[in-house]
């Protein structure tokens, strides 16, 4: 099995893959960026793709979710929630009154901004593909440090002049494990399912398509919105679900959503990580049990629905 990431080698996501069981035994493809994992996984060159698409500081990855409503499609089979530390990387024997550049990837930019402002005021910073990427131009000497992994420091023969320099200690980021559609996983009751969808737009038409969810039971724990790219001030809206597709809760939902939508792009039923936040009613159940959303209710009212199809109208 083949696995793209976006490298080189010793970059967060590389290390967030690694915490996954697929990892185990598939030859791992670096790559120079996130559109080129998703296109790497679309053209069949490699079989699956690993990305990030959240962080706790700066929220979702645009080009990930842009790149999720494309074709063909991609799902999500599997997540990762890795907990991001940054070092200032420099080549051994710089000081820090000698550094002029310092780059890393944007998010990297992003959670080590004020930092980077209170020590290196004089720096200028650039934006890289990757952290790892950062690390790399600095062993190269294009560039004077770089905030990214410590292990980087190893990987590129670096030293560690500052560790821990984010600005909001613990922050964590959570990347997904991306394949070409098929069977989803099976329930495990403690899932996560991803929409995409657009709508038409006019006055209720997304809170319309929110009670579907609401009245069913169903925990939204995500909304992102992103330009349509070829249609003015429309929008995909990215959902995250507690719940999997074949519950029948869940199921109806997406049902009715397919009725009242433009579009809508399932983009995978999976197990939540280890650590992720639970449902806010608490229960981990696949269904959770608000308004008759449980399964037994659900059961008997497809009984109910097939008698009175059927003439009995008790």
């Amino acid at each position: 099995m083949r696995i793209g990431f976006l490298g080189p080698h010793a970059t967060f996501t590389e290390q967030a893959l690694l915490t996954l069981p697929e990892a185990a035994g598939a030859e791992l493809v670096p790559l120079p960026g996130n559109p080129a994992v998703l296109a790497a996984i679309r053209d069949g060159s490699v079989d699956a793709g690993c990305v990030p698409i959240e962080n706790s500081v700066e929220g979702a990855v645009p080009p990930v979710l842009d790149g999720l409503v494309l074709d063909p499609p991609l799902v999500i089979v599997r997540e990762a929630l890795l907990e991001v530390r940054f070092a200032l990387l420099v080549r051994p024997g710089t000081a820090l009154a000698n550094i002029r550049t310092v780059a890393s990837h944007g998010h990297g930019i992003a959670q080590t901004r004020g930092w980077i402002a209170a020590n290196l005021p004089r720096a200028e910073v650039l934006v890289t593909t990757s952290t790892s990427e950062a690390a790399a131009q600095v062993a190269r000497g294009e560039i004077d440090a770089a905030t990214c992994s410590p292990l980087a420091a190893v990987q590129n023969g670096l030293e560690i002049l500052v560790d821990d320099v984010a600005d909001n200690a613990g922050a964590v980021t959570r990347f997904v494990l991306l394949t070409p559609p098929g069977p989803p996983p099976a329930p495990t009751g403690h899932d996560r399912t991803t929409l995409a969808l657009t709508t038409e737009n006019r006055p209720g038409s997304l809170l319309g398509l929110l009670t579907e969810l609401a009245v069913r039971g169903i925990d939204l724990t995500r909304i992102e919105s992103r330009p349509v790219k070829e249609r003015h001030a429309e929008y995909w809206f990215h959902l995250d679900c507690s719940g999997h597709v074949a519950d029948p809760a869940m199921g109806e939902a997406l049902a009715a959503l397919h009725r009242r939508c433009q579009s809508v792009r399932f983009l995978g039923s999976f197990p939540r990580a280890a650590g992720a936040a639970e449902p806010a009613s608490g229960a981990g159940a696949p269904a959770v049990p608000v308004n008759g959303a449980d399964a037994a209710a659900y059961e008997a009212a497809q009984e109910w629905l097939a008698g009175l199809r059927n003439g009995a109208h008790t």
